[in-house]
């Protein structure tokens, strides 16, 4: 058996999907993508599949992963390891198909039942956010994440630290104390206003601040983690388990949250999650994305103890001109019951993906973060 062709689709809303076909007619599907620079990695996909990938047999995932990883003397960064992830996707898709199993099952089976799951409410610029609190709780979610600010300065003023704990304090009255509210500071700020915000956050008691800096600030953590007993989580950006070593090592991150998609895919995230898990610390998987990276990510979630809560993207602000069950033959597979979703019990990545409606939708999907300015016209933080 040989992989024969691949196909790469990049589809609304920002999403880049990878079709690998075998020689025994089994198609798997990976979603290698860096959000904004969907066409870089598609060149970056198209590099590994035709220097390492076409013509093998697609069963060694380890090797091919080393291969592709080891191979070049340059490594790492959001773009070989995105092309890396969705690659590794696909190769793990087949691999439960030869098997007639979840991938969940390859990879020592389950170790729960199902995955608790949160949903976004709010947008970049959050506003109005405990209306969209209570309509999300009513519809069964359990758990919610908001943005905590639009941009900020370096050192900002009293008034933007009072409407950030404002807006926490609106959500927090609107559901209770029984629902848990993730607040991501989405590498927007800077270190002494993440101390500041983290201590006027705490009394509304959040779930967790997610990326309080920005990750080449990771040392910044332990003073952060000195101000305030709120959970700290971090790690959408970061790309592989050497990344994650120091946040490890620093023993101050209680939550990782490595994205299938970035880091490396199924093969290098189940070793990160290994790794929190001698740390004492949960795993989050972060997955703003499409219906590949998160049925991805729910393999990983079902056979992974210390896996704590899923992020997804339905109806998330981004997802403009296509959502993550427009793409599924079967939308019901990420049905989402009392906050939770079921694992899937099919084969590979447990989803089939809707060929015709990809190929249909598929274009050159021209999206890029916008670039924020301050008032004295420098570039902020997105």
């Amino acid at each position: 058996m040989r992989i024969t062709d691949y196909e790469l689709f990049e589809v609304p809303p920002r999403w880049l999907f990878l079709r690998v076909e075998t020689s025994d007619g089994r198609v798997g599907w990976g979603e290698p993508v860096v959000e904004g620079r969907a066409r870089t990695v598609r060149a970056a996909v198209e590099e590994l599949m035709d220097t390492y990938l076409l013509g093998s047999d697609p069963d060694p995932i380890e090797d091919h992963w080393q291969t592709m990883y080891r191979g070049g003397f340059y490594r790492g960064g959001p773009v070989l390891m995105s092309a890396i992830a969705g690659i590794d996707q696909a190769l793990w898709d087949l691999k439960g198909q030869a098997f007639d199993a979840p991938i969940y099952e390859l990879l020592g089976g389950r170790a729960r039942d199902r995955v608790r799951v949160y949903q976004w409410i709010g947008g970049d610029r959050p506003a109005d956010v405990g209306r969209a609190a209570s309509a999300k709780v009513e519809e069964g979610f359990t758990a919610l994440k908001m943005n905590a600010t639009s941009e900020l300065r370096r050192v900002d003023t009293p008034a933007a630290v009072a409407a950030a704990a404002e807006r926490l304090r609106a959500v927090r009255e609107a559901v209770g104390p029984e629902v848990d509210v993730g607040v991501d500071f989405h590498g927007r700020v800077s270190k002494p206003m993440a101390k500041r915000l983290a201590s006027a956050l705490e009394p509304h008691e959040p779930f967790f601040i997610e990326e309080p800096v920005l990750p080449e600030h990771t040392d910044a953590l332990p003073a952060i983690a000195a101000h305030t007993s709120i959970p700290i989580a971090t790690g959408e950006r970061m790309y592989s388990r050497w990344d994650f070593k120091e946040v490890f090592e620093q023993g101050v991150v209680d939550v990782i949250q490595p994205d299938l998609s970035h880091a490396g895919g199924i093969t290098e995230v189940k070793k990160i999650a290994a790794m929190a898990e001698a740390y004492d610390v949960a795993m989050a998987p972060h997955c703003p994305l499409g219906p590949i990276a998160l049925a991805a990510c729910v393999q990983v979630d079902a056979c992974s103890p210390n896996v704590l809560i899923q992020e997804q993207s339905l109806d998330i602000h981004y997802n403009e001109g296509g959502d993550v069950l427009d793409y599924l033959a079967d939308p019901s597979v990420f049905a989402y019951e009392g906050g939770y979703v079921r694992l899937p019990d099919g084969p590979g990545l447990g989803i089939e993906i809707d060929e015709a409606y990809v190929r249909d939708r598929a274009g050159t999907v021209d999206w890029h973060n916008p670039v924020w300015r301050h008032d004295d016209g420098s570039v902020a933080e997105w």
